[in-house]
């Protein structure tokens, strides 16, 4: 596995803290449960412009992969409990 980084500098937004543990192990159902806390802590300190440009963002690269890929993404975007 070649090391993007991501894993060294922590995740993009580290204040937001989501807990996955305990949910629904369904993929789309951990994707939705990010998405939706990222639009929550994002509103309040963004244009929806931009709001909806990183929930796309978040998507695309959750998307881009198999299911180890969707939780190294939730880690690189959000801290997860």
């Amino acid at each position: 596995m070649m090391n993007t980084g991501a894993e060294i500098a922590g995740p993009r937004y580290p204040d937001l803290v989501v807990q996955l543990s305990g949910t629904d192990g369904n993929a789309f159902a951990l994707m939705g449960v990010v998405r939706k806390a990222l639009k929550v802590h994002l509103r309040d300190t963004c244009t929806p412009e931009l709001v909806k440009a990183n929930v796309e963002l978040f998507t695309k690269e959750a998307t881009a992969g198999d299911y180890d890929n969707l939780l190294r993404v939730c880690n690189a975007w959000v801290t997860v409990l």
